[in-house]
C-alpha cells in the first residue's frame, strides 16, 4: 500500500501494517469430550486448538501452545465441546414485535429490538439461523461486522407471496392492486412482496439476490398468521413456482417453499423446490413423493402456546391448533420415508417463546433419540444450509466438530446425549459459547 505523506494517512497505514502482522488467536480447549455433530456417542477425553476461527488440531495428546503468549487455555474438566446450533426456520426480524407494531412501527425502533433479540439468539447456543423470510439484510451485516452480537444468518429476504397469499397482510383498503403503484408498508420495508405472475415473480427473486439472499423464500399454501389466507389454500401455481426455481438456480441456489397441504407440496416439487418448510397437513403419498425426489423437509414440533400469538376466538388460533394436530403424523412419515429432515422453531411475534428455543429442540425426543435431536440441530441443519452453494455468505464447514471446520463451538456443563434436557436452560449450562473464533461467553 502506497502512503501518502499525511498525518493521518501515515496513521492508518500503520495501523493497517500492525493489524496485519498480529498472528490469529489461539485458543486451546483442553480436557473435553466431544460431540461432533455427526456421531451418537461422545469421544474420549481430548483436546481442541482454534486458531483464528477455525478448528486447527483435535488431539487426544497435549497440544502445546507455549510459544504464544496470547493464547487462551479453557480447562473442560471432562465437559461436551460440540458444533453451535442451527435453526433452520428462523425469522430475526419477527421475533420479539407483534404484527400490528410490524405494520405500524419505527423501522429504526424495530431493527434494534432485532439486534437484542440476536445477541439473545446467540447467548441460547444458536450460532447460526437460516431466516427464512424478513428484512435481515442490514442485520446480518451489522452481527458480521460485529457491531451487533449475533448468529450467523442465512437471509432470504423479503417472503414472496401472491395477492391474499400467506405474507399478505395488506388492509382491504390498499386493494385493489395496481402493478407499477406505490408499494404497500409490508413491502417497503422488505418483509414480504406480492407476485401475481411468472414475470413478477422472477423481479422479486432477483431483488432478493441482489439483496444478498442466500436461499429464496415462497409461501406455496395458506398459512396460520395471516389474517386472509385460508389454510387449504393453493397459492402460486406451478408456472411461478417454477419462475422463481429457475431465477434462483441461475445463481447457483435454491428455493424453499412454505406448505402444509399435499397439493401444494407436491405443486412445489413439480416445479423443482428443493425444500419444503412445515409439511404438516401432508399425506403419505406426498411423504412418498418428497422421499423419490430427495426433496427437504423443513419441519417444527409447535408448542401449543404458540397460538397465544393470535386472540382467542380468531381465525389464526383456530388454523394455528389445525396445523399443530398435524405434527405427529408429519414427523412419523418423515421417518417411515426416510426424508432429509431439517429441525428449526418458526417462533413469530414471542420473545417469551423464543427464550424456549432449545425447549422445542428438546420436543423433537419424542420422535427421535437426543443424539438424533442433536445430530439434525448441527450436521444434518449445516448440509441444508450448504445447498446455497455460491451463495453461502460462510462458505466453510458449519455443525460439526473436525478439523478444517468454523469454530462456532459451545462447552457443556454435562453430557447432551444422556441428558439433552441441558439446553433447556443455556445460561447454565452452556459455560462457553465461541462463533467464528471468538469467546462471546466464558463462565470457567
Amino acid at each position: 500500500m502506497l502512503c501518502r505523506t499525511s498525518i493521518a494517512a501515515a496513521v492508518l497505514c500503520f495501523a493497517q501494517a500492525a493489524h496485519a502482522a498480529e498472528p490469529p488467536a489461539l485458543t486451546l480447549f483442553e480436557n473435553v469430550r466431544i460431540f461432533d455433530g455427526k456421531s451418537d456417542t461422545l469421544s474420549g477425553n481430548m483436546n481442541v486448538l482454534i486458531r483464528g476461527n477455525a478448528i486447527e488440531k483435535i488431539s487426544k495428546d497435549p497440544i502445546p501452545v507455549d510459544g504464544s503468549p496470547s493464547a487462551k487455555i479453557i480447562a473442560g474438566g471432562g465437559r461436551t465441546l460440540m458444533p453451535g446450533l442451527i435453526d433452520a426456520h428462523w425469522h430475526a426480524m419477527l421475533v420479539r414485535p407483534t404484527p400490528a407494531a410490524l405494520l405500524t412501527d419505527d423501522l429504526g425502533y424495530l431493527n434494534l429490538v432485532a439486534g437484542a433479540e440476536a445477541t439473545d439468539t446467540l447467548m441460547r447456543g444458536f450460532t447460526t439461523v437460516r431466516d427464512v423470510g424478513g428484512p435481515s439484510f442490514g442485520l446480518k451485516r451489522a452481527i458480521d461486522e460485529g457491531i451487533v452480537v449475533g448468529p450467523r444468518i442465512f437471509p432470504s429476504g423479503a417472503i414472496i407471496t401472491v395477492t391474499s397469499g400467506h405474507g399478505d397482510f395488506r388492509n382491504a383498503n390498499e386493494l385493489p392492486r395496481v402493478v407499477g403503484a406505490p408499494l404497500s408498508r409490508q413491502e417497503r420495508t422488505g418483509a414480504s412482496m406480492v407476485a401475481d405472475s411468472p414475470d413478477e415473480v422472477r423481479v422479486r427473486v432477483r431483488e432478493q439476490l441482489l439483496k444478498g439472499a442466500s436461499q429464496i423464500k415462497l409461501t406455496a399454501g395458506g398459512g396460520v398468521a395471516s389474517p386472509n389466507s385460508p389454510l387449504d389454500a393453493s397459492t402460486f401455481t406451478e408456472a411461478e413456482l417454477r419462475a422463481a426455481v429457475e431465477a434462483a438456480e441461475n445463481w447457483g441456489t435454491y428455493v424453499t417453499v412454505h406448505a402444509y397441504t399435499p397439493v401444494s407440496i407436491q405443486r412445489a416439487i413439480a416445479a423443482g423446490v428443493k425444500c419444503i418448510e412445515h409439511g404438516h397437513l401432508m399425506d403419505e403419498a406426498t411423504a412418498k413423493l418428497i422421499a423419490e425426489r430427495g426433496v427437504w423437509l423443513s419441519t417444527q414440533a409447535f408448542p401449543d402456546e404458540m397460538a397465544d400469538a393470535f386472540p382467542p376466538g380468531s381465525k389464526e388460533r383456530a388454523k394455528a391448533f389445525t396445523v399443530f394436530a398435524g405434527t405427529n403424523k408429519t414427523i412419523e412419515l418423515a421417518k417411515k420415508y426416510k426424508l432429509k429432515t431439517a429441525w428449526g422453531t418458526d417462533v413469530l411475534f414471542s420473545q417469551r417463546l423464543a427464550q424456549r428455543q432449545g425447549e422445542l429442540l428438546v420436543k423433537f425426543t419424542r420422535w427421535y433419540t437426543p443424539a438424533e435431536t442433536l445430530v439434525m440441530a448441527t450436521g444434518t441443519n449445516a448440509e441444508l444450509l450448504a445447498m446455497s452453494g455460491e451463495r453461502n455468505p460462510y462458505p466453510g464447514k458449519l455443525g460439526v466438530v473436525e478439523e478444517g471446520a468454523f469454530a462456532d463451538l459451545l462447552l457443556v456443563d454435562g453430557d447432551p446425549i444422556a441428558d439433552i434436557k441441558l439446553l433447556q436452560d443455556p445460561a447454565k449450562n452452556l459455560v462457553v459459547i465461541m462463533k467464528d473464533g471468538k469467546v462471546f461467553k466464558n463462565a470457567l
